[in-house]
């Protein structure tokens, strides 16, 4: 399972962040690694220019099924940990629905 990081210009996308989402995702998505070829995570700053605001913070993950399209879901959280854990979560449902209704 390949995992790729993506973030916009008002987030710092360093190595040690890239190596803790990479460390998140890889974990939540252990259970389906032999399933999955490709991961993307995207992270942006909604709100940039006004730093005040809520949920300002998107986590956008999109993953490639073997054998299937792309499927992406995105979460908006006050931080950017909190939009990483949505997303997660919101994508191991998806996931484990698609090859739920696939084992029909």
């Amino acid at each position: 399972m390949n995992i790729q990081i993506n973030t916009d210009n008002h987030i710092d996308g360093g190595q040690k962040f890239s190596d803790y989402v990479s460390g998140v995702v890889s974990s939540a998505f252990h259970r389906f690694s032999n399933q999955l070829t490709h991961v993307d995570v995207h992270f942006s700053d909604q709100n940039s220019s006004n730093k005040a605001g809520s949920n300002d913070k998107r986590c956008m993950i999109e993953v490639r099924i073997t054998g299937r399209k792309s499927t992406a879901v995105t979460s908006d959280a006050s931080s950017i940990d909190e939009a990483l854990i949505g997303a997660t979560e919101k994508m191991k449902h998806s996931i484990e629905s698609t090859l739920g209704r696939a084992n029909y």
